[in-house]
């Protein structure tokens, strides 16, 4: 990635950033009190179904399934809208000389930033539920920064893919449904048979997940070797990403 282009370009990154956010929530009553209300709505219904139903036997259940759904809206909300990044902004492309990374960069640092919305949510939750709450839950600072670089990584992929082959997008949405379901946001890791606990070894999600409920939910700094699996695994998704994307943004304008 070229950091120098981005710092030159910064005023626009936050321009578009800036765009994004106002863009979600424009014409909205309540605005950005929706990043808190939503997971707060879903998580109520998800909760009152699956444990009245299903009696999975976790502690704080409401906060371990928030926990899971915010980290996995910011995935979704990234990548697909990463992936589409280069495709909206063709016109923008043709006419001007903008790094093109810069398009899905500013969709996954909006995202990130509406993660941080949603964290007064489990504030509350917190206070409803008598989670105590602990310095060391500042943590989850480390794994998100690792996490983000992971979802732009695996953005930056999907946007250049996506240009070439348009079939990419309807087929995400039914990689995310399952990737929903490999991931441990509403279930405990436990119930997973054996034989099938290699799919939550071989899903990335799952050790980011890990270490976001070992700051949110346990109360603690992430093991390091946790850490170290989630630095390797945003360093080859940024490595991948990267090379990918800098090896065909010049032939983008050919195909948008």
């Amino acid at each position: 990635m070229d950091l120098l282009k981005i710092f030159q370009y910064r005023y626009l990154l936050q321009r578009l950033v800036l765009r994004d956010i106002v863009k979600k929530y424009r014409r909205s009553v309540l605005g950005i009190l929706w990043s808190i209300l939503k997971p707060l709505l879903m998580m109520g219904i998800i909760a009152m179904v699956f444990s009245s139903f299903f009696r999975f036997q976790i502690d704080n259940y409401p906060l371990y399934l928030l926990i899971g759904q915010i980290l996995f809206s910011f995935f979704s909300e990234s990548t697909n809208f990463s992936m589409t990044s280069i495709l909206e902004n063709s016109s923008l492309i043709k006419k001007v000389y903008i790094p093109k990374i810069m398009f899905p960069l500013s969709r996954v640092l909006s995202g990130c930033i509406n993660l941080l919305f949603s964290i007064p949510a489990l504030v509350i939750i917190c206070l409803v539920t008598g989670q105590p709450l602990s310095i060391e839950m500042v943590s989850f600072i480390l794994p998100l920064i690792l996490f983000f670089f992971f979802v732009l990584g695996v953005g930056l992929i999907l946007g250049t893919i996506v240009v070439f082959f348009r079939d990419i997008y309807h087929l995400y949405g039914i990689l995310l449904t399952i990737l929903s379901y490999m991931t441990p946001i509403f279930y405990p890791e436990e119930i997973v048979p054996m034989e099938y606990k290699g799919v939550l070894l071989f899903n990335p999600l799952y050790y980011y997940l890990y270490a976001f409920r070992q700051s949110l939910y346990n109360g603690r700094v992430p093991d390091l070797n946790l850490l170290i699996i989630c630095t390797c695994i945003s360093i080859v998704s940024m490595l991948l990403g990267v090379w990918l994307f800098k090896k065909y943004e010049n032939q983008f304008i050919l195909y948008i």
